[in-house]
C-alpha cells in the first residue's frame, strides 16, 4: 500500500512531508502531513608541500561533489513528482456561499482554517476488511469524522473543533463537479454531507453552520489511517481501566487494552479512533475526546522529532501521507503540504485547544443538535480569531476620538444576510441607512451590493478612522469588538451580518464577550500528558 517507486534514493532526498492530526468515528479518523528536510556534506584539504596533488583531489572532489548534486536533484524530482500523484484532489467547496476570507490583521496574517474529513468508504478490499460492514461496500461513503482546524493568523496559537457525526444540520445545494447532479438544500446528520457530492459539500455545510471562511479540507479514509499510523510509529494513550470494544451484538471496534498507557499504532491505533463503545457513554461524545486524545500526543511527537531522525522512516512517512489524502486543490502538492506544515508547526503544543461543539440531544435522542447559545459562541471565537484557551494577551481599553461631527461622516451600509440556508433578507441595507441619519448620521449611505458575513460588523480603513468606527458601533448599541480595521474597506462601512436579519435594535447584548470557551466544549490543552479515558463499566474486563 505504500510501495515507493524510487526508494533507492533514500538518503538523498530533499524534502519529505510529515503529518499532523488525527480524526475518525464509526467510520475513521483522519490525518495528514507536511515536512522537513535533510542534508550532509563532507569537507578534505590536502597539506600544503603536496599542493599540486591537493589540487588536483579537490577539482576531482567538487566535479564528484557536482555530479552527485545534479544526480540528486533529478532523483529527488522525480520522487517529488511521484509524491505529489500520490495525492487525490477534489474541489474545495460545492455550495455557493458568499463568505469571504478574514480580513489580514496589521501585519498582513489571515488565520487558517482547515477541515479534516475522516471517510468510512469501504471503496476497497482493504476498507472492507478494517471497517466491516461489506454489505456497505458499494454505498457512498458518510464524513464520520470532522475537525476543524483553526490556527490564528499571529500563529500563536490552534484551536481544533469536532462536531459529532450525528449532528443534524442544514446542509446547503451542492453540484457534484463530476456527474453535475445537484443536491437539493435538505435538513440531515451533517456526516451525509459527504454523499451530496463530495468533500466539497462536507466544507459547504460547515460554512453555514458556523460563519467560518475554510481555506482547505484534507480527508482520509480506514487504510489511510492504518498506514500512517504504521509509518509515525506508536502514539500513547490511556485508559482508566481495562477496555474491551466488542458484546455479544457485535458493537465495537474490537479495542483491547489494559488499564494504564499504551502506545497504539496501525490497526490499533484505527481501533484507538473508531472505538465508541467502551468509552464514556458509549456515543460519538466520548469518541471525540479520545480522538483529541490521540491527536495531541502525536501532535507531541512529531514537535519533538522522535519519528523524524531517520530518512528511511521519514520517506515512509512521506509515502503513507500523500497517499492516505484526498485534497483540496489548493493543497494539490507536497510543496504546499510543506508550506501548512511549517505554518503549524510554529503553533506552541501548550496553546493547542482541542474541543467538540456543544450540543444537545434531539428527536427523542436519535440525533444531536448545536446547543443553543453556547455553540453560536464558540463559532463566534473562530470567525473573531480568539483563542480557545482564554490566553489571548488583552489590549488596552483605548478609544480614541472621532476625527469628524457625526453629521459629516461618510458611512457606508451592506447587507451582509446572504445566507444560503436562510436566504438574504431583502432591504437590511436601506433599512439601516435610515436608522443611521436618524441617529444623527446624515450622510450615511447604502450599498446594494448582498455579501455573506455571520457578525454584524463596522469596519474603517485606517487607525486615524478607528474613532469614528466606535463611534458608529456605540451609537448603533454595538459591542466595540464589532470594530475592525479592514484594507478593503474605503471609509468607514457599516456590514449588517445575518445575526441581525430584522428590525433596528441589534439583538445580542452589548455586553463584551469575556473570549471563553464554554465548560460543556470539554476543552483539552495539547500539552495534557495526563488526560486518561473514562472507560464504560459494560466494555470492561
Amino acid at each position: 500500500m505504500r510501495q515507493s517507486n524510487v526508494r533507492g534514493e533514500r538518503e538523498r532526498q530533499a524534502a519529505v512531508p510529515e503529518p499532523r492530526e488525527p480524526g475518525e468515528d464509526d467510520s475513521q479518523p483522519e490525518r495528514e502531513g507536511p515536512a522537513s528536510r535533510g542534508a550532509g556534506h563532507r569537507r578534505g584539504g590536502p597539506r600544503r608541500p603536496q599542493r599540486s596533488r591537493g589540487v588536483r583531489i579537490l577539482r576531482w572532489t567538487a566535479l564528484t561533489l557536482a555530479v552527485l548534486v545534479l544526480g540528486a536533484a533529478g532523483a529527488g524530482y522525480l520522487y517529488y513528482q511521484h509524491l505529489n500523484g500520490n495525492l487525490r484532489k477534489e474541489e474545495l467547496d460545492l455550495g455557493d456561499s458568499k463568505i469571504g476570507k478574514p480580513e489580514p490583521n496589521a501585519a498582513g496574517q489571515t488565520p487558517l482554517n482547515i477541515l479534516l474529513i475522516g471517510s468510512d468508504s469501504r471503496n476497497s478490499a482493504a476498507n472492507v476488511k478494517l471497517g466491516g460492514a461489506k454489505q456497505d461496500a458499494d454505498r457512498k461513503p458518510l464524513a464520520d469524522v470532522q475537525m476543524l482546524v483553526h490556527v490564528s493568523a499571529d500563529r500563536s496559537n490552534m484551536s481544533v473543533v469536532s462536531i459529532p457525526r450525528d449532528t443534524r444540520v442544514t446542509i446547503p445545494k451542492c453540484t457534484d463537479p463530476r456527474t453535475k447532479k445537484v443536491y437539493p438544500k435538505t435538513e440531515a446528520a451533517i456526516n451525509q454531507s459527504l454523499q451530496h457530492g463530495g468533500p466539497g459539500c462536507t466544507v459547504a455545510a460547515w460554512k453555514e453552520l458556523t460563519g467560518v471562511y475554510i481555506d482547505h479540507f484534507m480527508m482520509i479514509d480506514f487504510s489511510g489511517v492504518v498506514s500512517m499510523a504504521d509509518a509515525v510509529g506508536g502514539v500513547p494513550v490511556c485508559v482508566r481501566a481495562n477496555v474491551y470494544s466488542h458484546d455479544s451484538k457485535g458493537h465495537g471496534s474490537g479495542l483491547r487494552l489494559t488499564k494504564g498507557t499504551h502506545s497504539v499504532q496501525g490497526v490499533q491505533a484505527l481501533q484507538w479512533l473508531r472505538t465508541r463503545y467502551g468509552f464514556e457513554d458509549n456515543t460519538d461524545i466520548g469518541r471525540a475526546k479520545a480522538q483529541h486524545m490521540y491527536m495531541s500526543s502525536m501532535i507531541r511527537q512529531l514537535k519533538a522529532g522522535t519519528k523524524l531522525t531517520d530518512p528511511g522512516k521519514l520517506m515512509d512517512l512521506a509515502e503513507a501521507a500523500t497517499e492516505a489524502l484526498t485534497v483540496d486543490h489548493g493543497l494539490g502538492t507536497v510543496k504546499k503540504l510543506y508550506d501548512l506544515g511549517n505554518d503549524l508547526k510554529q503553533v506552541p503544543t501548550k496553546r493547542t485547544t482541542m474541543i467538540t461543539m456543544p450540543w444537545e440531544y434531539g428527536g427523542g435522542g436519535e440525533y444531536v443538535t448545536p446547543k443553543p447559545g453556547e455553540a453560536e459562541q464558540t463559532f463566534s471565537l473562530l470567525r473573531n480569531d480568539i483563542a480557545m484557551d482564554g490566553k489571548d494577551k488583552k489590549k488596552p481599553d483605548h478609544t480614541p476620538a472621532p476625527t469628524a461631527p457625526k453629521g459629516e461622516l461618510p458611512v457606508v451600509v451592506q447587507n451582509g444576510t446572504s445566507s444560503t440556508v436562510d436566504g438574504p433578507v431583502t432591504g437590511r441595507a436601506g433599512v439601516l441607512t435610515s436608522e443611521l441619519v436618524r441617529l444623527g448620521y446624515a450622510k450615511a449611505t447604502a450599498n446594494t451590493e448582498l455579501t455573506a458575513q455571520a457578525d454584524t460588523t463596522v469596519l474603517y480603513p485606517s487607525e486615524a478612522q478607528q474613532g469614528d468606527a466606535l463611534a458608529v458601533a456605540k451609537a448603533l448599541k454595538l459591542p466595540k469588538s464589532a470594530v475592525k480595521s479592514s484594507k478593503s474597506a474605503r471609509q468607514v462601512t457599516l456590514v449588517v451580518g445575518n445575526d441581525w436579519r430584522e428590525g433596528t435594535v441589534y439583538p445580542k447584548p452589548a455586553a463584551e464577550d469575556d473570549g471563553k470557551t464554554p465548560e460543556s466544549a470539554g476543552a483539552l490543552n495539547g500539552e495534557d500528558k495526563t488526560a486518561c479515558m473514562k472507560v464504560n463499566p459494560q466494555y470492561t474486563f
